[in-house]
Parts: structure tokens; C-alpha cells; sequence
């Protein structure tokens, strides 16, 4: 039997951990993940989603018809099926139109890539010689990006190419000596073209740096400053961060001029995402995800492992007990990754396995539950874990197994 408020009951043998706060006599106490890393609060994992009578209902101060662009992109939007602007987008929109430096303090899932794209595709439009360097932490971030952009600017004749690790890198050279407007990568590619002398940087006067936080943990500031240290000084620079650290405001102040700040950010984690724990001490995790999996509300499931060997491995017992199942990690070549993400967006797969570097940047909808096989090493790969359900204020639930 499951009960809808509480998940599954005593009497099935399913974890009785996973449902109302009462439950968990451990609350409170820290953990601190076998592997190293920070010490996490556990209750930390706990946050039951509140849906009340009534809910504020965001109003924006524009339409997309309203904002000055091309009549060709807005056509172009409407096709997209944008009608009216999230938070980020109503916001932003308007100072990066006025050529303003922004900082935009928002939740993964907000709309900030269409924030940035619509005026700088404007900003092309009106200026075919301008050219644009996106820089983000991950291929699959960039790959969003891209396919995101093509949908603003199609039959405009804007030019765009992705360059990115794991992928050839001769193809993304010829691009590149098009002299596209758009130019997406990661900090380590762009670094080796830029090295091989077929990037010329001193011809690019704006900049976005996508998830910038996650560039900083994953160790990228010497490839940033290196990156923007050969663009033009005069420049026009967008800086769009889920959080916000010393580090991070260093950042700021050594790339952008004055910016404007925008933060939509309402807290960590979406109110629309439950989150809870689920106890396994004792429990075999496989047996305990097994039946989690058959349950019909788990119908697109997105599962982070700690390794790259832990997640192939569990990828490989899931689909032998018949569940259709994929997963991405480094170890991938980029053809399978886009092949499984793809598999996973278009409902062919239930459940996708991966690492949090493989899984930065996924934006796919609908995504019902994340499940935390293993524990993340720190509370803010935790944030960026369960940011990949109740995505645009869907509802969504996180599950993190406990020993």
C-alpha cells in the first residue's frame, strides 16, 4: 500500500522513512559524507513543499510584446510559446537592452538563458558586427544554450558554434573561422582554441559568464581571467549566478562595470520541490531504489551517484531488473551523453543516472523525482542536485538516501 502523504507504508517493507518530518529521530545531527567534504545537516534533506489556498501569483511590468526588439525575434518568441516574462527574463531584459552591466542573483530553472539571449540576439540585429563569447561550466550547459538559441534566431542568419571538451575539436575550429556572432564554450576548450590562434578574443566586446559559481568549484577562475583578459576593456559584461560568496562578489568586482543587480532568488531550494529523506540502514540501497522505481509516480527520475564507475555500475543492475535506463558521467563519449539525454527528455527512459559534473546544466521538464543514491559532498551540490525537478514552479520531490 502507499499512502500518498507518507510514501510507502510498514507493511510492504518499503522504507518507512519516506514521508511526514515526526519520522526521523536523527534530525538535527550532521553527517559527514564518507568520502570527505563538508559536514551536512541532515534535516537540511527535509523540506515538505506548502501548497496553500492561495499563492502569489508573479505579475510582470512587461509582455514580451512590450520589450523594444526586432519584430523578426519577437515573432520568433511567440513561436517559442513565450507569452509572458519570467521574473528573471522581466527584469533583466530591459538593462541588458540598454547595454548595462548585470548581475542576476536567480534559482536554476528561472529562465535566465532566454533573459540573456533575447537582447544580445536584438543587440546582433542591429549591429551584425558584434560578437559574443557565453562561457559556462559544462558541455551540456552549452548544448542547452545553443539549442535554446537557434529557436530565437532562426532565419535570422545569426551564426553561432559550440566549443566544448569531448567533442572533436576540427569541426568547432572550421565554425569558428566563419566568424560567427555567437561563440558558447567552456573556460578549458575556449583556452586551447584561443592557444591554437583561432579565436581572437580582442574582437568580442560582451560576455556572458553562465552559472558562474559552479565555474569557481570547479576550478576555472585562472581560465576565466585568462579568457576575458584578451577581450575588449570597453566591454559589456553579464554575470548570472545561483549563489552568492565572497569569492563570487570578488568576481563581480574585477569583471563588471557597475553593474545593475537583479536577484530573484527566494531561497536555496524551490518551495515546490518536497524534499525528503529516506532511511536505508540495513536495507540493501538497490532493493530500496528498485521499489521507489516501481511505484507509477516515479515516471521520470533522474538519480545522482558519486562516481563515474558508481553510476555505470548502478545504471547496469537497474536496466537488468528491466528499467529503462541510462546514464551520463565523464567517462562517456559526448555522442552517447547527448543520446541518453535526449532519450530521457523525450520520455523514452524512466530513469537517468549521473554524476553531478555530467548532470550541471540538464534542463529537462518535467522531471518527477531526484533521487540522492549517494549523499553530495556539500549542501550546494545538493541545491544544484534537486534544482533539476520543480523546474519554472512545477511541483517536483528530492529524495536523499540516509544510512
Amino acid at each position: 500500500m502507499y499512502h500518498r502523504k507518507f510514501g510507502p507504508t510498514r507493511s510492504t517493507g518499503r522504507p518507512s522513512s519516506y514521508g511526514g518530518r515526526s519520522r526521523y529521530p536523527s534530525q538535527g545531527r550532521s553527517r559527514r559524507p564518507a568520502h570527505g567534504g563538508q559536514r551536512i545537516d541532515v534535516s537540511r534533506f527535509i523540506n515538505k513543499a506548502v501548497i496553500t489556498e492561495t499563492q502569489d501569483v508573479f505579475v510582470p511590468e512587461h509582455s514580451f510584446a512590450d520589450f523594444p526588439v526586432a519584430d523578426s525575434l519577437k515573432n520568433n518568441i511567440i513561436a517559442k510559446g513565450y507569452t509572458q516574462p519570467t521574473p528573471i527574463q522581466d527584469r533583466a531584459i530591459p538593462h541588458v537592452l540598454r547595454g548595462e552591466d548585470v548581475v542576476g542573483i536567480a534559482n536554476t530553472g528561472t529562465g535566465k538563458t532566454a533573459a540573456f539571449l533575447i537582447p544580445l540576439i536584438n543587440k546582433v540585429l542591429s549591429d551584425r558586427s558584434q560578437r559574443i563569447l557565453i562561457m559556462v561550466p559544462t558541455r551540456e550547459l552549452a548544448q542547452q544554450i545553443e539549442e535554446e538559441f537557434w529557436g530565437f534566431a532562426s532565419h535570422m542568419r545569426i551564426g553561432a558554434v559550440t566549443c566544448v571538451g569531448g567533442a572533436n575539436i576540427n569541426p568547432q575550429i572550421n565554425l569558428l573561422r566563419r566568424q560567427p556572432n555567437f561563440v558558447i564554450g567552456t573556460p578549458g576548450r575556449l583556452k586551447d582554441i584561443m592557444e591554437r590562434r583561432v579565436l581572437d578574443l580582442s574582437k568580442f566586446s560582451t560576455v556572458v559568464l553562465d552559472e558562474a559559481d559552479r565555474m569557481l568549484d570547479m576550478g576555472f577562475i585562472d581560465d576565466m581571467k585568462f579568457i576575458i583578459g584578451h577581450m575588449q576593456a570597453e566591454r559589456h559584461t553579464l554575470f548570472f549566478s545561483a549563489t552568492l560568496s565572497r569569492e563570487i562578489e570578488m568576481l563581480i568586482g574585477s569583471f563588471l562595470n557597475n553593474p545593475v543587480r537583479i536577484s530573484v532568488k527566494t531561497s536555496d531550494t524551490a518551495k515546490s520541490v518536497d524534499q525528503d529523506i529516506v532511511r536505508v540502514a540495513g536495507k540493501n540501497k538497490i532493493d530500496v531504489l528498485h521499489e521507489l522505481l516501481t511505484q507509477p509516480e516515479f515516471s521520470k527520475v533522474l538519480v545522482f551517484g558519486r562516481t563515474k564507475h558508481g553510476v555505470e555500475k548502478l545504471s547496469k543492475i537497474l536496466a537488468d531488473r528491466g528499467f529503462k535506463t541510462e546514464s551520463i558521467h565523464g567517462n562517456k563519449t559526448q555522442g552517447k551523453r547527448e543520446r541518453a539525454l535526449a532519450g530521457f527528455k523525450q520520455n523514452r527512459i524512466q530513469v537517468l543516472v549521473a554524476t553531478d559534473v555530467a548532470a550541471r546544466g540538464i534542463d529537462v521538464s518535467d522531471v518527477s523525482h531526484v533521487i540522492n543514491y549517494d549523499i553530495p559532498t556539500t549542501y550546494e551540490d545538493y541545491v544544484h542536485r534537486i534544482g533539476r525537478t520543480g523546474r519554472a514552479g512545477k511541483g517536483g520531490k528530492a529524495l536523499t538516501f540516509i544510512d
